[in-house]
């Protein structure tokens, strides 16, 4: 197989998150999170799993360790997980979590893997959200600084590459506008609320970390993706288009122009109107504060239909409500098991229009993969049991020349990582979707390399020849 040639200084890798993976959640003196409080409640979890096991990376961590070194994983980016490190957010450090993140990121530089870390992804603190309702009140904002600062201080001398908040649309969103992720709220006025102050929080937390090291590296990541008409529309109308900009700006412009204009989208913002979120003289310039780089997480594409019941937006964007089942729509479309279209184009797109539209800043592709209904086979009763997985490679292939692509473009695209590591929980679909490049036997904790994983170290490997 031929493989894209990539820039020998092109940082390849892979991704992880805490709660997805670490389990032992009520070891080491690791506080409880919105996500641990938001699995016991019924029916908002498939078959009601919760990640209090999850991978058992905690205590596994250096077997996995030893599959990123197989691979030949050059960097690896995973988030900390904010209650084991100071388990009611704001309040004492515990030591014990924060030496558990210290092994692991010695044991990485020992390896030759480069760590990327994430200091939020989704996993709040439930003692925040209890007193102050989370990042809806800017008291958490002081307790989220306090947080880096910890990390930072103690990390900062070998970790160089930090990201503020993971998808924090995703947090906001799902979590506090549609309800089903934690901490499950279903309040319009909140959510935006939310929205802003991890802004502001990002660029405060962006200030903390060059403060402490100034040789820091830090960004943010977003998912990003091209919003079209609605699939199987005739030639579109205004009220198509006039979607297709609101969709856009809702989910793409939110936080992308904020982030590189120092303000949110005008139109968008006339229609949020009484759900405006209360901003501070200073919050947009602080949100603008120069970043090094940008992550985008990106999977598949948006299409938007007009619709006069989902205000403010008067749009509803595909493939919100993920089936049961993989499928094929019109035309050979192609869908993995979460129900999202295969639309490699998209990636370029995203790309593209960075380069265009918000003066090319240096952009690490954070997460990009897919969900299919992988198997373990054992090859006929021989000892050497694998996974194949063609769709995912050719998923993977398709993505990858399509961030090839917009690079040879003149994209300032410096890395990417694969989503993800290994099978783990994920989020609302629980254990049911597989991602990972490393197939998870839940019930033994046994981990074996699927074909696309070694389909990944070929990449790596024809990269670095």
């Amino acid at each position: 197989m031929t493989y894209p040639v990539f820039p020998r200084e092109f940082v390849f890798g892979a991704a992880t998150a805490s709660y997805q993976i670490e389990g032992a959640v009520a070891e080491a003196g690791r506080g409880e999170s919105i996500w641990d409080a938001f699995c016991r409640k019924p029916g908002v979890i498939k078959n009601g799993e919760t990640g209090d096991v999850a991978c058992d990376h905690y205590h596994r961590y250096r077997e996995d360790l030893q599959i990123m070194r197989d691979l030949g994983l050059p960097a690896y980016r995973f988030s900390l997980a904010w209650p084991r490190v100071i388990p009611d957010g704001e309040g004492a450090i515990n030591r014990p979590g924060l030496d558990f993140y210290s092994r692991l990121v010695d044991e990485l530089l020992t390896e030759g893997i480069r760590p990327f870390v994430t200091l939020f992804h989704w996993d709040l603190p439930l003692a925040l959200q209890r007193r102050y309702g989370g990042f809806a009140d800017r008291r958490c904002i002081d307790a989220y600084l306090r947080y880096v600062e910890t990390v930072v201080t103690t990390l900062g001398d070998r970790v160089k590459d930090w990201i503020t908040f993971n998808e924090p649309w995703v947090y906001a969103v799902l979590g506090h506008l549609l309800g089903v992720h934690a901490p499950g709220l279903r309040r319009p006025r909140i959510a935006f609320r939310v929205a802003h102050h991890q802004l502001v929080a990002h660029g405060r937390a962006v200030e903390c970390v060059r403060g402490i090291r100034p040789d820091a590296r830090i960004g943010i990541t977003l998912n990003l993706a091209p919003v079209h008409p609605e699939a199987g529309a005739a030639a579109p109308g205004r009220r198509a288009e006039r979607a297709v900009r609101r969709a856009d700006q809702s989910l793409n412009g939110l936080f992308l122009d904020p982030l590189f204009r120092g303000h949110y989208p005008e139109a968008f913002w006339r229609r949020l109107s009484i759900l405006r979120p209360p901003v501070r003289p200073g919050d947009m310039e602080t949100a603008a504060t120069p970043i090094d780089f940008l992550g985008v997480n990106n999977y598949t594409r948006h299409r938007a239909r007009w619709s006069l019941r989902n205000p403010p937006f008067f749009f509803a964007m595909d493939g919100t409500d993920p089936p049961e089942r993989e499928f094929t729509g019109p035309e050979g479309t192609e869908f993995t098991a979460m129900g999202w279209e295969v639309y490699p184009d998209g990636l370029y797109e995203v790309l593209t229009r960075l380069r265009t539209e918000y003066g090319n800043p240096p952009v690490f592709i954070t997460e990009n993969g897919a969900a299919f209904s992988d198997e373990l086979s054992d090859r006929g009763g021989t000892d050497a049991p694998c996974v194949d997985d063609p769709r995912r490679v050719a998923y993977l292939d398709a993505y990858i020349r399509s961030a090839h692509r917009a690079l040879r473009e003149g994209c300032d695209l410096r890395g990417y990582f694969v989503w993800t590591l290994l099978d783990n929980f994920e989020w609302a679909e629980g254990y049911s979707k597989r991602f990972g490049i490393v197939y998870v036997d839940y019930p033994t904790q046994r981990r074996v390399v699927k074909a696309s994983g070694r389909w990944y170290a070929g990449l790596i490997n024809a990269s670095r020849a």
